[in-house]
């Protein structure tokens, strides 16, 4: 049987439509389950993580009109912005673009800020430079009436485990703690089997116009992103931000300065055999290249099977070992801000990356976070810069939305 995208849409406004989240079809074929188009109309697949190339455009209220004709500078929260393109006459108002890997400081960017404009209730101190005067004011995130994301290269369909072949720890956007040399350490980004763009690799359903949620808000696809490839596609996407889920957002630490995560699901028709087939690819026949974080040269190969299905899943908590540090290098540590005072998570914030596996002296937490092989050397992962349980949420909230006729399949 061949269906139409047009048959599917209708089956999702009449409420009749069979959807599954990837990890529920996967979960399918990994128990024998013959799988056939008759039984499922949409797969939702999702992904969250690091992506660097992650952006928004907003209109800030600064003064009042008249107040100057254009801005030379500004900052929001301290993470800088760029004024323009408009040019700002008089009105008060700063169009701006800020970039989500700018900061203010090692534990604070774009990324950390994209998350305060989403909580809406967050202050956002803004600084303004204009005529040889300072422009100080206070906004909040459903002030700005115009704030939109807009993604250069994201959801990629898989990307590489980072190792270091010197001999000496390496400040580097892929590691929280200096990346120790002599092939020890391994860090790790990508969701594997549930990612968008592993279940459509040649974009045959996610191409422009197509919908999406960008951390949690209905939005578009734009087109294929910067430096996609056939081995490697990724996408461009852009949203609102007033409906996006902070805890599907934020900023993310690392040894050389802030990052931004991003969360992108998408969902795919399944309209012949051919969408079985390609739906039915599982972590442990995912390829996972193995580079050099020096040259990002590929030293070979692993497979997804080893991070996301031999591994642990969610940090373990055990509050009673905590050692009561006055300052806790864990909570220091924490690249998403999860850790509290005393032992405690914030669940909202974590990605369970296991970065405080190595931070916390009293072993408060724990988790296998798995290892990749290499020449036959077993190298240990100490960081997966990416979130399967939120990609696998993300994926869900999409779900839900396709079976309340919330969201239907568009540009396909």
């Amino acid at each position: 049987m061949v269906k139409t995208v047009a048959e599917i849409n209708k089956k999702i406004r009449d409420g009749t439509a069979a959807v599954l989240t990837a990890e529920e079809f996967k979960k399918k074929v990994r128990d024998g389950e013959r799988l056939s188009p008759d039984d499922i109309d949409v797969v939702t697949c999702g992904t969250c993580g690091v992506m660097s190339g992650t952006m928004a455009i907003l209109t800030v209220p600064v003064a009042e009109p008249g107040a100057f004709r254009r801005a030379e500078s500004i900052t929001l929260n301290g993470v800088p912005a760029f004024p323009g393109p408009c040019p700002n006459e008089g009105l008060g108002l700063v169009d701006l673009v800020v970039y989500g890997t700018s900061h203010a400081s090692r534990s604070y960017g774009g990324g950390n800020l994209f998350r305060d404009i989403a909580s809406a209730e967050k202050e956002i101190e803004v600084y303004t430079e204009a005529g040889g005067k300072t422009f100080e004011c206070t906004v909040y995130g459903d002030e700005l009436h115009y704030a939109r994301m807009i993604t250069s290269r994201s959801a990629f369909k898989n990307y590489s485990a980072f190792v270091n072949s010197g001999k000496d720890p390496v400040n580097t956007i892929f590691s929280v703690l200096p990346l120790s040399g002599g092939l020890t350490q391994a860090t790790v980004s990508g969701c594997g089997e549930i990612n968008p763009l592993q279940n459509d690799p040649d974009t045959r359903f996610l191409r422009s116009g197509a919908g999406v949620l960008l951390n949690g808000a209905e939005g578009l696809i734009l087109g294929t992103g910067t430096r996609s490839s056939s081995e490697k596609p990724n996408l461009s996407v852009s949203a609102g931000m007033a409906g996006m889920n902070p805890e599907f957002m934020g900023g993310f630490k690392t040894s050389a300065g802030p990052e931004c995560i991003t969360s992108i699901a998408a969902a795919i028709p399944v309209i012949d055999n051919e969408c079985i087939a390609r739906l039915s690819v599982l972590d442990e026949e995912i390829l996972l290249p193995i580079v050099d974080v020096f040259d990002r040269r590929t030293l070979g190969f692993s497979d997804y099977g080893r991070i996301w299905q031999s591994a642990g899943r969610h940090i373990t908590v055990d509050p009673t070992k905590c050692l009561l540090c006055g300052e806790c290098p864990a909570q220091e540590n924490c690249p998403a801000d999860a850790i509290m005072p005393g032992g405690g998570i914030l669940t909202s914030r974590c990605l369970s990356c296991g970065a405080c596996l190595s931070t916390c002296i009293g072993e408060v937490y724990s988790m296998d976070t798995g290892s990749i092989a290499l020449n036959g050397k077993e190298i240990p992962v100490v960081l997966r810069q990416s979130g399967r349980r939120k990609g696998e949420q993300i994926c869900s909230n999409l779900k839900e939305k396709i079976e309340s006729g919330k969201f239907t399949l568009g540009g396909v």
